[in-house]
């Protein structure tokens, strides 16, 4: 009959004790609240392995699609507030809440910002034969007739920014939403299209091969891919700002040490040279910071957005 073997006490001590230390970290969860290969996705899956190695734990990046964004934010709004379950989200977070009715959850108060990632302009791209040169051949033009311009889409900043730049300068512009960037760019192509507000990503082929001209920029000062444009602000209407960015948000009640350490890995993420560069390859401004300075944006453009509604009774629903 076989003995049983005899451990050594110091053995029997230790064993316990080194079980935790096998134990992986649990995945990280971030809901991307768009379709995959979109800019949100693309700029998450850019960052997720870099963060995901300063934590020492995998970052799953996950597409729930719908609703404008707001199928993706509520699963977010409903997780447990441990920072396990993330939401990567875009401008569109500051205009859903005058677009959706009936939500389970509100955007002002579920969630808390984590950090902001990139900041994205948008630009003004005329057809090539369009006869314009600059902003104020545009808005001349707008004041000789109808000049149309395309965006993403009802809501989106590329319609916020048409409006505002008409709002700012006393012409009428027309909107022609359309399911996405890249639709809006075809036509513009085509020349079925005055002009489009859209992303640097979509529209900077077109100015490349000579099938569109850039007017100006969106943002406050010149950045992004195409940074040799003029902005809006600098073209006559100081203090117009309207830039599109991404950003990291958890739900509400997550600790502060909780979302400083994810802010601080984001932040790590994006001081990497190879990923600040292919993310500046498609338009976008590496950002990272603390907590405190992205829920600064989000209150400002939120501000923004609701004054614009006001004063120029724009219909975004």
């Amino acid at each position: 009959m076989s003995r049983p073997i005899a451990l050594p006490r110091r053995a029997l001590l230790a064993a316990p004790l080194a079980a935790p230390a096998l134990a992986q970290p649990r995945p990280i969860r971030v809901i991307v609240p768009y379709a995959p290969g979109g800019q949100s996705d693309t700029v998450m899956r850019l960052i997720a392995p870099g963060m995901g190695e300063v934590l020492g734990t995998t970052i799953v990046v996950e597409n729930r699609p719908g609703a404008g964004g707001a199928i993706g934010a509520g699963v977010v709004a409903a997780a447990p507030p441990d920072g396990q379950t993330l939401l990567i989200d875009s401008f569109g977070f500051v205009v859903q809440p005058l677009i959706q009715r009936g939500l389970s959850f509100d955007y002002a108060t579920a969630f808390a910002p984590v950090v902001q990632l990139v900041a994205l302009p948008y630009v003004l791209v005329v057809r090539r034969d369009f006869p314009a040169r600059d902003l104020a051949g545009y808005l001349e033009a707008a004041r000789r007739g109808s000049v149309q311009y395309g965006s993403p889409g009802v809501g989106s900043i590329g319609h916020l920014a048409g409006a505002l730049l008409a709002h700012r300068a006393g012409v009428r512009l027309e909107h022609v939403p359309y399911r996405g960037g890249a639709d809006a760019a075809r036509d513009l192509a085509a020349g079925n299209l005055d002009s489009v507000m859209g992303t640097a990503n979509s529209l900077r082929p077109l100015t490349l091969d000579g099938r569109a001209r850039g007017i100006a920029l969106t943002s406050a000062r010149r950045m992004g891919s195409m940074a040799d444009l003029p902005t809006i602000a600098e073209s006559g209407f100081p203090g117009y700002d309207l830039t599109s960015w991404n950003g990291l948000f958890a739900p509400a009640g997550t600790p502060a040490p909780v979302i400083a350490r994810l802010a601080a890995a984001a932040d790590a993420a994006l001081r990497d040279t190879t990923r600040r560069e292919r993310l500046a390859a498609s338009g976008n401004e590496p950002v990272g910071g603390a907590p405190e300075e992205f829920a600064t944006v989000v209150r400002r453009d939120a501000a923004v957005v609701r004054e614009l509604v006001r004063e120029t009774g724009l219909r975004i629903d």
